[in-house]
């Protein structure tokens, strides 16, 4: 597949996660926990054919041992796209750096840290490749 069409799909999907997003918005608004957004997202996305996990466990490891912490990622789509998802008033840099460190950990090449805030729904994409990780698109 060549650059611009894949550029093209990834972009289709992009459109089509904040569009799920927006319509969990539309219904429910702001103010209701993560875990409500999270589970009409994983839904919704399914309808829409994507293999979506939620609640994925991420191990941690130091060198080649198995240690006693394990963090969960909120949604992975198809994958290669790492969905975190918040309910608060403003998306801080540690929110940004949760999900880097997710997306670094798994060596997945797409994230999206969406926002169910009060008053809308935020979202913002990030791309991983051999040079690192940079926010591709805001909305």
């Amino acid at each position: 597949m060549n650059l611009i069409a894949e550029y093209n799909k990834q972009f289709e999907r992009q459109k089509q996660i904040i569009g799920v997003a927006m319509k969990v918005y539309n219904k429910y608004h702001g103010g209701l926990l993560e875990s409500a957004y999270e589970c009409a997202m994983k839904y919704l996305l399914e309808l829409d054919g994507y293999k979506v996990e939620e609640q994925k466990e991420l191990p941690m490891y130091w060198d080649d041992v198995l240690l006693d912490k394990t963090y969960k990622m909120d949604l992975v789509v198809d994958d290669n796209i790492i969905i975190e998802l918040k309910a608060v008033k403003f998306i801080s840099d540690d929110h940004r750096k949760q999900l880097r460190n997710y997306m670094n950990l798994t060596h997945t090449p797409w994230g999206m840290l969406i926002n169910f805030s009060h008053d809308r729904v935020y979202s913002e994409w990030y791309k991983r490749d051999e040079s690192g990780i940079e926010q591709v698109h805001l909305m």
